[in-house]
């Protein structure tokens, strides 16, 4: 239904990404070949890489900058990692040799144990990831990020850019407070 049903970065977690492969291959073992759900993890994939790629094609390189992340859990009120969309993303950044510093209000011992030694920096609240970071990029929805201090964020960001990978921050009001605000399936 309709929360479930909207652009984004794409799905993780430990059931649907499971859930989809195993039809799948049923439905192979009894002959049939399931283009919907081969289309569905193809698109899955490429949605967790559109942050990365926005990025590249706004600054040219990411070699360099520096990129807050807000939410690495798969969805909201979880620590669950889980083939998240923030995995994609974080290991896109450090891959094209951009910094990260990251902040999720619960799944940061979680994500120390994954990324750990990678060269990610754990912060213990929202804002410090932005500090001095040449972009801010939403990757998990939580409550806590829906409604940033604009003003704020645009005084500790090194450039005021956003990067909405879930598509709930107003793109006007940012774009009015003087932010470049990119939102997936959105224009600019």
């Amino acid at each position: 239904g309709h929360p479930f049903l909207f652009p984004g970065v794409g799905f993780g977690g430990s059931c649907f990404p499971k859930d989809v492969r195993a039809v799948m291959t049923m439905a192979r073992q009894i002959g049939l070949d399931f283009d919907l759900l081969r289309s569905v993890e193809r698109v899955n994939e490429r949605q967790k890489r559109w942050l990365v790629e926005r990025a590249t094609k706004h600054f040219g390189s990411i070699a360099g900058k520096t990129f807050g992340v807000w939410g690495l859990a798969f969805k909201p009120k979880t620590d669950d990692m889980r083939e998240a969309p923030a995995i994609t993303v974080v290991e896109g950044l450090l891959g094209n040799g951009a910094k990260v510093r990251a902040h999720d209000p619960v799944a940061a011992e979680v994500a120390e144990k994954l990324f750990h030694g990678r060269g990610v920096e754990l912060v213990p609240e929202p804002y410090a990831a932005a500090q001095g970071a040449d972009a801010l990029l939403l990757v998990t929805e939580w409550n806590e990020f829906r409604n940033p201090d604009l003003a704020r964020l645009k005084g500790l960001m090194r450039q005021p850019v956003l990067l909405d990978g879930r598509n709930v921050w107003d793109g006007a009001k940012a774009r009015a407070a003087g932010f470049t605000y990119y939102g997936v399936g959105r224009s600019g």
